[in-house]
């Protein structure tokens, strides 16, 4: 069946064919993009046509780092009231675990407290204590890298000053014996969680299956995201939901997969399981080609990797997982396997490390005169050194930013390490953009808590804004709640591309998709409004009113 589509306010993403009125797709393929006057419409008897009345119609949209395994397994957390006051927190859990039993549940996992709440110092176990002392308890910052458990948590998991901490980002808090504090960075728990559930004799509601994990991929349907890349695949039963999903017809998304490692040394058990995923679980839908890798931290914990001292700890830069040798030979081996390697990396110092490997393995491979086919992203970048600002472009280093944290999302947190005039050189992109480097645009929800802030207009408005309107800063000190500096907003026309064409790119998938082009697939969106004739800071309240996915009509109408 053909169908066209006309009387559209037709954005392409395409740079032949920018602005369009008129869409025509056969099936799943698009077979022109134009001005109806240039179409003979008496040829096409048999078409259904639909003139959607000037609405604003977009290529479907593409977040090239989300995390659907995670969001699945927060679904059971318990939401905290939002607060500043440490006591009303202790109140909300005490009062929770006093109105269900230890015998229902035996573990609290509470999300979230303002990471703020607390110096670089942390909270203790003896504080959450107060609350709740008879079962484990868990309260995860609003970062998400940061979490505080009381004393039977610690207890359960068999940690104590004897414990080594698993590695140089997931660490323990101590005191000056050594002691844990209760203060968690990371997921270093995790490593020691079967303990505690095997002694608790209870496991969490964290299943990962076509049932449970569907709501997410609705989600994705109502936002009219069309194909994703996953931070990383959580575990087996994850990639293997996703596949049956799409066996039984119910994947209405491109999905692009990524294996986990943690250094050199396992990078290659990790290569072998990527290509076992990849021969069980390829399809139409369905590739997997990029290995992940955690550089550093973040910024609000003080574990990302600083090219300044922290500023009321001399000495300390924080972490990064390998230096720049290390990591040239994981790119050179991920180069020799054609795989991609999508880093996590916050700090300035984690930046330039990534930047003289990326350059360090190129250089290593036309020495020894193999091509190089690995597209290094680097995901997040925070704060950039002047002096790198271009090293993206030159080095073809796609950049990956999460559009939804551009205004106050993780406010003034970062300034227990940092002086006030770097944080104000956080989330600098413009400057990349403008040289010429590839970047992206995604969200990196990790919990359900945040799953809304997911649908694309949410992100182009806060990064077109630099204001978040659920988590604004301060306005006595930021006037309208404006993260500075004004200079780092993106453009409306910058956003589009990051999470349309250019997301294609990064997923290598260009040629189908990414923008409204004659043979490729016809993934497309229809807004009530236009976006670029909309107010800034009401671009979150754009609606969608039709999804095409492969040329079918998935959500709304037309």
């Amino acid at each position: 069946m053909t169908t066209i589509i006309k009387n559209a306010d037709i954005y392409t993403c395409s740079e032949g064919c920018p602005k369009a009125n008129c869409i025509i797709f056969d099936k799943e393929t698009i077979q022109f993009v134009g001005d109806i006057g240039e179409v003979a419409l008496e040829k096409y008897v048999d078409a259904e046509i639909h003139d959607i009345g000037g609405r604003c119609l977009l290529p479907g949209m593409i977040d090239s780092h989300i995390h659907p395994g995670w969001v699945t397994k927060s679904l059971w957390h318990i939401p905290l009231p939002w607060t500043e006051d440490v006591n009303e927190v202790l109140a909300f859990v005490k009062q929770y675990a006093d109105a269900h039993p230890k015998s229902e549940y035996p573990f609290l996992y509470f999300e979230y407290y303002p990471t703020s709440m607390f110096d670089e110092h942390g909270p203790t176990k003896e504080l959450l204590d107060t609350a709740v002392s008879d079962r484990p308890v868990l309260c995860q910052d609003f970062g998400e890298h940061l979490c505080w458990v009381n004393s039977k948590m610690l207890e359960l998991l068999g940690v104590d000053k004897d414990t080594p901490d698993p590695g140089p980002l997931e660490t323990f808090v101590r005191d000056e014996d050594g002691n844990p504090t209760g203060w968690i960075r990371e997921m270093a728990w995790y490593k020691f969680a079967d303990n505690m559930f095997r002694a608790l004799n209870w496991y969490p509601p964290e299943e990962l299956n076509e049932e449970t994990i569907k709501g997410f991929f609705d989600f994705l349907e109502e936002s009219g995201i069309t194909a994703i890349a996953d931070g990383f695949i959580e575990n087996d039963d994850q990639i293997e939901a996703i596949y049956k999903l799409d066996k039984a017809g119910k994947l209405n998304v491109y999905y692009d997969g990524m294996v986990r490692f943690w250094n050199y040394e396992d990078l290659a058990e990790k290569i072998a399981r990527l290509k076992e995923y990849r021969k069980q679980y390829t399809t139409n839908h369905i590739k997997i080609n990029t290995m992940k890798l955690f550089l550093d931290g973040t910024n609000e914990s003080g574990n990302s990797a600083s090219l300044h001292e922290h500023i009321n700890d001399s000495g300390n830069y924080g972490e990064i997982m390998m230096e720049t040798d290390e990591l040239t030979k994981c790119f050179l081996l991920c180069n020799q396997e054609g795989l991609d390697l999508h880093i996590h990396v916050v700090g300035d110092r984690g930046f330039r490390v990534a930047c003289d490997a990326v350059e360090a393995a190129q250089a290593a491979a036309r020495s020894a005169g193999v091509p190089w086919v690995c597209m290094p992203v680097l995901a997040h970048c925070e704060v950039v050194d002047p002096a790198d600002m271009e090293r993206p472009a030159k080095l073809g280093i796609t950049i990956n930013w999460s559009c939804h944290w551009s205004g106050g999302y993780f406010g003034e947190e970062a300034m227990n390490y940092y002086s006030r005039e770097k944080w104000s050189r956080m989330y600098q992109f413009n400057p990349m953009i403008d040289s010429g480097a590839l970047v992206t645009f995604s969200s990196d929800v990790v919990t359900g808590y945040e799953l809304h802030r997911a649908y694309p207009f949410f992100g182009m408005q806060v990064a077109a804004t630099k204001i978040d309107p659920e988590f604004p800063l301060d306005p006595d000190k930021y006037p309208n709640s404006m993260r500075p500096p004004a200079s780092a907003k993106l453009s409306l026309p910058v956003l589009l591309k990051g999470y349309t064409i250019n997301g294609a790119k990064q997923l290598h998938w260009q040629e189908k998709m990414g923008s409204l082009e004659p043979g490729k697939i016809a993934n497309m969106l229809v807004t009530d409004k236009n976006m670029f004739d909309t107010p800034l800071d009401q671009i979150k309240d754009l609606k969608i009113d039709a999804v095409i996915f492969e040329g079918k009509v998935i959500r709304g109408s037309l």
